[in-house]
């Protein structure tokens, strides 16, 4: 795979901004985005049998598979590179310590961020870099 994907939900404020984010930090348009709303992210969620009617976790697929929760977040930082590229140290805590965390902010992040009616549409100089 020559990009890496980026699932999201797409009705998630937090999440739209750390895609806005991603965005602008990704200098070399590696990646590519998705919501998991979306036709593309239902294949991808099917394809590796992940639930398609949840969308408490961000996904990252790559050329190797695919990551979840604070993994897929790590694993972008890792790729983001320069300051970026440090968080990925964390990696080496447990995972299940790691998703904890990411689980928190997760099932909160509606009360805490709110949430739109329908996913982001992205502007016409970023559509390239969003699958529909």
């Amino acid at each position: 795979m020559e990009n890496p994907i980026i699932l999201f939900d797409g009705v998630c404020n937090l999440c739209n901004g750390a895609v806005q984010f991603m965005i602008r930090m990704d200098k070399k348009e590696k990646f590519r985005f998705a919501s998991l709303q979306s036709n593309t992210g239902q294949e991808w969620l099917g394809h590796y049998g992940l639930p398609t009617d949840r969308f408490d976790s961000l996904v990252l697929i790559t050329g190797d598979g695919y990551f979840v929760k604070s993994s897929a977040v790590l694993h972008i930082s890792k790729e983001l590179g320069g300051f970026f590229r440090m968080f990925y140290a964390l990696i080496v805590l447990p995972k299940p310590w790691r998703d904890f965390a990411y689980d928190l902010v997760a099932k909160s992040r509606y009360k805490m961020f709110g949430k739109k009616e329908t996913c982001m549409v992205p502007t016409p100089a970023l559509r390239q870099r969003f699958l529909p």
